[in-house]
């Protein structure tokens, strides 16, 4: 999860304030050797951690705090604060040229994620009205051509190449003029990487750059690297100037040093964050909304749009018109199960929910398993089956069994617990009438 280890630590850290009706300079200064230990686990630059603590500091033990109604509130208030400041105060958007093709040259060291990154910002951008195109221009590594050109046709996207004997700077000329010639309004550049930075490196990017002179240089981190990942930022910013950042691999990095340490270090904006391997797995960043997360405050905006973003709204009428007509069927439920998977890991969001334990996340994986499941055993049945249970019998439960790789239990187990929910949205369009009655025994069938 997210930041598991520093949010859970630093949720503790602050609940031993929340409720305190007197709050004095020794609860503070406790508090903040609890946080400045959480921070320095979780990789967080030393420079960083000290300018935090002493920002904190000075404001926490403030008259206006020490002498308010509910000291408690205005010190999580004042961490809350801090910790947005940190991560750069309000979300920084890309910039688009006045005169088009918009270019951006995505650069980073290898394997921090470039190339499907590069794939990621091209279709999100796309849904903003953009029409981008793909550049090929890491004529090193083996297979990097091939793999930009993998995501494009996954995307439909095209890319640009002229293999790997050509020089780099010579393709990336090639596409801005092939892009004016084909109206494209976007053009992104992905540039080869090395496993360190060196001066060949960083003269051919400095080449490329002075040949098309792209409207932002957006530096591709491996989050999960830590400390390493804002040094690399930091000397990739003074060879070459970075106008953004991307943290690749966020939704696996547990401790959360990356995100807090690079723009208070290069002074850079992040702009967008990874958070997982599939195409749409891209998001921008915001940084009140990352303290939220972090202080357990959750994150209902992020919510709200990944949900606009998967379901539509003409369906959702749809279903709830079958749901209060009991017309609701597993062609339905199927449907409704694939609109989740779209938002995106349910531990994920359920992180989003202001007050969720994270303690209960560590059951969530099972969920995810069975998800899996059920989607595979409603697969297995005929259209007919799925919108007329009614008509499985013992034979079908056996087929449908054999073409999940589950068995006749999981398969009957199912059936039941859909009927019982089927019930359960009866009960609910009459509540007027039945109160509250049966909605303990309601579970979900995942």
């Amino acid at each position: 999860m997210l930041f598991e280890g520093l949010s859970g630590k630093l949720q503790e850290a602050m609940k031993k304030l929340r409720g305190k009706g007197r709050v004095t300079e020794k609860d503070v200064k406790e508090m903040m050797r609890e946080i400045k230990l959480a921070l320095l686990e979780a990789d967080v630059n030393f420079k960083v951690v000290k300018d935090f603590i002493g920002k904190v500091s000075e404001r926490a033990v403030g008259q206006e705090v020490l002498e308010s109604l509910t000291p408690g509130q205005q010190v999580i208030k004042i961490v809350h604060e801090e910790l947005i400041n940190l991560m750069g105060s309000a979300n920084s958007k890309v910039t688009f040229s006045s005169k088009p093709p918009t270019i951006y040259m995505m650069v980073g060291l290898q394997g921090s994620g470039k190339t499907t990154t590069s794939g990621k910002l091209a279709n999100l951008l796309r849904k903003q009205g953009k029409k981008p195109l793909l550049v090929a221009c890491d004529v090193y590594r083996p297979a990097a051509i091939k793999q930009l050109q993998v995501v494009g046709s996954q995307l439909g996207i095209e890319v640009f190449s002229m293999g790997d004997k050509t020089n780099p700077v010579d393709i990336a000329k090639a596409a801005v003029e092939y892009a004016k010639s084909r109206q494209y309004d976007l053009v992104i550049i992905d540039t080869a990487g090395r496993l360190h930075i060196n001066e060949e490196l960083m003269e051919e990017l400095q080449n490329i750059k002075e040949a098309v002179r792209p409207q932002e240089i957006l530096l591709v981190v491996d989050s999960m690297t830590g400390q390493d990942a804002v040094n690399v930022a930091e000397s990739f910013n003074e060879k070459l100037g970075v106008d953004g950042i991307i943290l690749t691999k966020l939704d696996g990095d547990t401790r959360g040093g990356a995100a807090l340490s690079v723009k208070a270090v290069t002074g850079k904006p992040i702009k967008f964050i990874g958070m997982g391997e599939k195409l749409n797995d891209i998001e921008p960043f915001f940084p009140d909304r990352m303290a939220s997360r972090i202080l357990g405050m959750g994150d209902v905006l992020s919510l709200i749009e990944k949900a606009q973003e998967a379901f539509d709204e003409k369906k959702a009428l749809e279903l709830e018109k079958k749901m209060r007509t009991q017309q609701f069927t597993l062609e339905d439920f199927l449907e409704q199960m694939q609109q989740i998977k779209k938002m995106g890991p349910l531990n994920q969001l359920l992180a989003m929910i202001p007050g969720f334990n994270a303690n209960v996340m560590k059951d969530i994986e099972l969920d995810e398993k069975k998800m899996a499941r059920v989607e595979a055993i409603i697969k297995s049945m005929t259209k007919e089956e799925r919108n007329n249970p009614s008509i499985i019998n013992g034979s079908r439960r056996k087929r449908i069994a054999a073409g999940s790789g589950t068995t006749v239990q999981e398969v009957n187990k199912l059936l039941k617990e859909f009927e019982e929910m089927k019930k359960m949205m009866k009960m609910m369009t009459e509540m007027g009438k039945r109160g509250k009655k049966g909605l303990k025994k309601f579970r979900m069938p995942f």
